[in-house]
């Protein structure tokens, strides 16, 4: 089967851009992380796009400026960010509820910290964002786990067994991730007021953290925690970025929101007492000039990944025996199931690395439920896509002729 990688392509996506020698997390330390030189990286959550042309010329007209002092962001900021979540997510959000943290990990250790006491415990749900539980366990608090369900190649909660958790554990905080990754749901307002009432019910507050919020794939549709309604939008931290979204995350800059004052005020105390103040200016710059200008590259990004979805679809149905695609509603991190192929733990990673020849994220680091998975980045060049899928089906014919 041949699979085709032209298309419509305005912001030229298709182009293969060399990364190497640019400090790149993902492209330049494959060797000191114990990966073999010439490994496809797939693993970390940055795209191999150039980000929009706005932020460029934003950034660079910053940079002739050539003064880099402290900075508060320009006017037009917060409207910047509150017009982009009114008429993409139809979410209104008002300015003195936000707060501009370096990143959400940070925001979301700031919040455990704010919100609850060392050893008090604090509810996930695995497979999940690895960050999630060592920023619990880094900060001494108690990990508590509700796993998600796979069923129909499908996952779903299990609603009875995550208020029990929350009841047998006295659970004080609960951090959400949704869009899910890594196994890519979108959680309708049903199953977010369902988890929302039982946190209520058992005074839970919730960190919701919607960094893939604009990533949805067609037949589906992020619904912001904040929209269920002021009761729950008060128990809430709700971390929002564009780093994601405009592929800016080295620049630094959340928008975290917070409604309710007095957690809005112990969760500045906590970012006080690290000594960080003024954000980043680039990443200011970035972000403002992102939300006002680069909606019409993101729409073509958004058509992009559904080409790239769509190969990565047929090659698991047609070409990688054993491999299952659990279908994504969003996100760019499409979850594999190699369950199929009999391999888990240390032996499936070593098959991807050494005879595939690519680097994705072990399932394993995601928790319980993980094992026998693998998350893949499909945010790069259709070519490359293609690429890697091919050099993993032939690692699976050779392990098969074996």
């Amino acid at each position: 089967m041949d699979i085709a990688v032209s298309r419509d392509d305005p912001y030229h996506f298709d182009e293969i851009i060399d990364r190497t020698g640019t400090g790149s997390l993902k492209v330049d330390f494959a060797e000191a992380r114990g990966k073999p030189k010439d490994v496809i990286p797939m693993w970390v959550a940055d795209m191999d796009f150039r980000c929009p042309p706005a932020v460029t010329a934003a950034l660079q007209k910053m940079t002739e400026h050539a003064i880099y002092g402290y900075s508060e962001p320009k006017p037009g900021y917060f409207e910047a960010v509150r017009s982009w979540f009114s008429r993409r997510h139809h979410w209104d959000v008002r300015e003195e509820w936000l707060v501009r943290t370096p990143g959400v990990v940070f925001a979301l250790c700031a919040a455990i910290r704010a919100l609850t006491k060392e050893n008090d415990a604090i509810l996930i749900q695995p497979p999940v964002y690895y960050p999630f539980a060592a920023s619990i366990r880094d900060n001494r608090r108690k990990l508590v786990e509700n796993q998600l369900v796979l069923c129909n190649g499908r996952y779903t909660i299990d609603l009875a067994d995550f208020e029990r958790k929350i009841i047998d554990n006295k659970v004080r905080l609960f951090i959400l991730c949704n869009p899910h990754n890594p196994v890519g749901r979108i959680w309708t307002k049903a199953e977010l007021t369902a988890m929302a009432d039982i946190c209520r019910a058992h005074d839970v507050k919730i960190v919701s953290d919607e960094i893939h919020a604009d990533f949805a794939f067609p037949g589906h549709a992020y619904t912001p925690f904040g929209t269920l309604g002021d009761p729950y939008l008060r128990e809430a931290v709700i971390c929002t970025a564009p780093s994601k979204t405009f592929n800016i995350a080295g620049l630094q800059v959340s928008n975290i929101f917070i409604a309710d004052e007095e957690i809005r005020r112990k969760f500045r105390q906590e970012i006080d007492a690290t000594g960080y103040s003024q954000m980043n200016t680039a990443g200011l710059v970035a972000a403002q000039a992102a939300y006002e200008e680069g909606e019409e590259w993101f729409n073509a990004l958004l058509t992009y990944l559904t080409g790239n979805l769509a190969i990565l679809r047929q090659f698991t149905e047609k070409r990688l025996p054993g491999v299952t695609l659990i279908e994504p509603e969003g996100t760019y991190l499409p979850w594999l199931d190699f369950s199929g192929t009999g391999m888990k733990g240390k032996t499936l990673d070593d098959f991807i690395v050494k005879k595939a020849g690519l680097w994705l994220d072990d399932g394993e680091i995601f928790g319980p439920g993980g094992e026998g998975f693998a998350r893949i980045n499909i945010a790069c060049p259709a070519a490359i896509l293609k690429l890697a899928l091919e050099r993993l089906e032939a690692a699976l014919k050779n392990r098969k002729n074996r």
